[in-house]
């Protein structure tokens, strides 16, 4: 089994690439699991107590439950990954049902902050993208799939998610052990990482 980590900044076009990595792989070989579904259960909270939660530190992430749901995927056993609802910012009663597979992508933002998790990753990535691009994807994004509005979409950028990108996700980038840049040209560091997946999945 390989777990890959692929972090990068909000908007940098992590989705892209784990569809390039996973669209090359053979069917039913991996199984894609975001860090979006672990933020913190805050059903107990109201809505408005749930608008002043940073959502870009990793206190808002539920690492211990995607650590333990990682060794147990890796020692064979199925896990129910949580689902979160990113218009009421808190988990839905219902769980998805994965099964281990050869390869394991986990993506997001803070996912080579932990130093816990780091240990768990045979491959750790970074992508990253130029932050006027990443903030336009973001708006595009909250305001398209998430209910946001704007005033709603830039107080956060302003508040949480630049200031915790400087502190926290550009940092990670130095745990990386590739970097992809999410430009035009990243075909080659893709094809790297797909000789790579494809060699270790060969090797006894």
């Amino acid at each position: 089994m390989l777990i890959i980590g692929i972090a990068g900044g909000t908007g940098c076009g992590k989705t892209t690439v784990v569809n390039q990595i996973v669209n090359e792989l053979p069917e039913n070989e991996v199984v894609v699991i975001s860090q979006d579904s672990y933020y913190n259960d805050l059903a107990h909270l109201t809505k408005e107590e749930r608008n002043l939660v940073n959502f870009d530190h990793p206190n808002s992430i539920d690492f211990d439950l995607l650590i333990s749901h990682l060794k147990e995927l890796r020692a064979g056993k199925p896990i129910h990954i949580p689902v979160y609802s990113f218009v009421e910012e808190t988990r839905m009663p219902e769980t998805i049902l994965k099964h281990p597979k050869n390869v394991i992508i986990v993506e997001g933002i803070l996912v080579l902050v932990n130093p816990e998790l780091r240990e768990l990753f045979d491959i750790k990535i970074f992508v990253h993208a130029d932050s006027d691009e990443r903030l336009i994807r973001r708006l595009q994004r909250d305001l398209k799939e998430r209910g946001h509005d704007i005033d709603k979409v830039l107080y956060r950028y302003q508040t949480a998610v630049k200031p915790m990108h400087n502190q926290f996700i550009e940092p990670s980038k130095e745990f990386a052990d590739i970097i992809i840049p999410n430009n035009h040209y990243n075909t080659v560091a893709v094809d790297i990482v797909r000789t790579i997946i494809n060699e270790k999945l060969l090797t006894p």
